[in-house]
């Protein structure tokens, strides 16, 4: 065994990340206070070619030091857009066809295990740190999906549940093709 190097690992370039094709799966991340944990989710959606993240509310935006320092240029290689309200940006999404899927423990949340993924696109929200994903937007999903857990702990920080959320639906993509 051999640990890789940077350079045989064989990364595109900036230039090519921004031709190649997507997936059909956006990111939109309301009222998440930690600039750190947005520089880290720029990097996961940088990893599995999400086609582009939302950032909403009290969202931190580039350019910003805390999320270049998690980011580590992932906020250049990614496509996004600030809006202001969440709510109004999800309606415009689902009125254009997206799958609007949230990502909360609820009552009618289903497990990550069971998420639908159509020949839609999928738009995934991610809440605040602290009070998740809020009612409105709750009431309005086509889907809730919740990310089973066994610990004493049944919460993730938000980066991590990105990660989660987006391997699994990564797979899921991969083998529809």
């Amino acid at each position: 065994m051999k640990k890789l190097k940077t350079i045989e690992l064989k990364r595109i370039s900036l230039e090519e990340f921004k031709l190649i094709d997507k997936n059909p799966v956006n990111v939109v991340l309301d009222n998440v206070r930690s600039a750190h944990n947005v520089g880290s989710i720029f990097r996961i959606c940088d990893a599995f070619l999400i086609k582009k993240m939302f950032l909403c509310g009290i969202t931190p935006c580039p350019p910003s030091k805390e999320i270049r320092k998690t980011a580590l240029g992932a906020s250049d290689s990614v496509n996004w857009e600030y809006q202001t309200d969440a709510f109004e940006l999800l309606k415009k999404l689902k009125k254009e066809g997206d799958t609007i899927v949230s990502i909360e423990q609820t009552d009618k949340s289903i497990n990550l295990d069971h998420i639908e993924i159509s020949n839609n696109n999928l738009t995934i929200v991610f809440g605040n740190e602290i009070n998740g994903v809020c009612e409105k937007i709750l009431k309005n999903s086509d889907q809730i999906i919740e990310i089973p857990q066994f610990g004493t702990k049944h919460s993730l920080n938000v980066s991590v549940a990105t990660g989660i959320v987006l391997w699994e639906i990564n797979k899921k993509l991969r083998v529809k093709k």
